[in-house]
């Protein structure tokens, strides 16, 4: 870690914004609320920007940024084709939590894309990010504004916890009204791919584009174990991933997490079951179970279940499955198996 910053504090008033933006343009960084998670914002096109980002969340340099711009006519300073399928898209989800992969223009720094050809890019809705994009007068990479690897920061006061001394500003908004990452959508090739579900369903999009919208194989159970297991022959170093989420470990509180799936009734039975024996053996055990069909809730809720389990010193944390027929449930389901560690048992 570089040295330790003095980190100011700043309520979302137009004067503290006008002095957020002024880091951004002189190269430093700053977290800000979004309406899906807080983000930890610089200069996208300053690439020696850029890398700070890296050092304070400790996050590897070839995972990709996605950028942030304050209006949709600024897409132009980052791609320079839009084809019809992608002006659909942004005509029917920007502003919002939806982000889209295009080709990327010579001008973005390496760095920002992870040495990729292409560039993720959104249209925050938030109003706070809005401004602050505005103002500072250029793109801003703005991964999750927390350590590399544990729970994304729903909350001005998670990202204290992370960021406290590593970053020049905080900028204090609400809670974050999502409450997970945005739906990463790759529109770089022939066919529409959803890199990372999110609260914008495949559904919503295949809606508006006319047509079949596809996961990435990497978003099943099955080929996350054989993407990235070394035993399956597959090293992670030579994995290079297109969006924010898809290679490292991501969003791990620290106790130890299970995941109970199977009907309802017998999920409650077996995380009793659990929660008993355990505490009989002397651990400290979290529930986090969603009402079945609560996907809205449990997206909003969940990083912070995770993150306040964690304040509270727990030992381990059991966590009743989502059903992932349901486009939010999935979305949802994709952060919970990635904090077990695919750790999960069936009944």
């Amino acid at each position: 870690m570089t040295e330790k910053k003095n980190t100011l504090i700043l309520k979302p008033t137009k004067e503290n914004i006008e002095k957020a933006a002024k880091i951004i343009r002189d190269g430093g960084l700053v977290a800000f609320p979004t309406e899906t998670v807080y983000g930890l914002g610089a200069d996208a096109m300053n690439a020696d920007a850029v890398g700070r980002i890296y050092e304070a969340k400790g996050r590897p340099s070839d995972n990709p940024m996605i950028v942030h711009i304050s209006r949709a006519s600024d897409i132009g300073q980052l791609t320079r084709m839009l084809s019809p399928q992608i002006v659909e898209i942004i005509d029917n989800f920007w502003p919002g939590p939806l982000t889209i992969v295009v080709k990327k223009r010579p001008e973005v720094p390496d760095r920002t894309t992870g040495g990729l050809d292409t560039v993720a890019v959104r249209l925050p809705d938030n109003e706070i990010a809005q401004a602050l994009i505005s103002a500072s007068c250029c793109p801003i990479a703005a991964p999750s504004a927390n350590l590399s690897g544990g729970p994304s920061p729903t909350r001005a006061k998670d990202v204290i916890a992370d960021m406290m001394g590593r970053v020049d500003a905080i900028i204090e908004g609400d809670d974050c009204r999502v409450g997970i990452e945005s739906t990463v959508l790759d529109l770089s090739g022939e066919e529409p791919t959803i890199l990372r579900p999110g609260i914008i369903t495949a559904e919503a999009i295949e809606a508006a584009l006319g047509r079949e919208v596809k996961y990435d194989a990497s978003l099943t159970e099955a080929a996350q174990h054989v993407q990235l297991d070394p035993a399956n022959g597959v090293d992670e170093a030579d994995f290079q991933p297109k969006s924010p989420g898809m290679k490292y470990k991501h969003y791990a509180p620290k106790a130890e997490m299970l995941i109970v799936e199977g009907e309802r009734n017998k999920v409650k039975s077996e995380i009793e079951r659990l929660k008993t024996m355990n505490e009989k053996l002397g651990n400290s055990v979290g529930v986090i179970l969603f009402e079945e069909k609560a996907f809205l809730e449990a997206a909003h809720d969940f990083f912070a279940r995770l993150r306040d389990l964690d304040s509270e010193g727990v030992d381990m944390i059991l966590a009743g499955a989502l059903s992932d027929s349901d486009g939010v449930g999935f979305a949802v389901m994709n952060r919970m198996l990635k904090s077990a560690g695919y750790n999960i048992v069936k009944v």
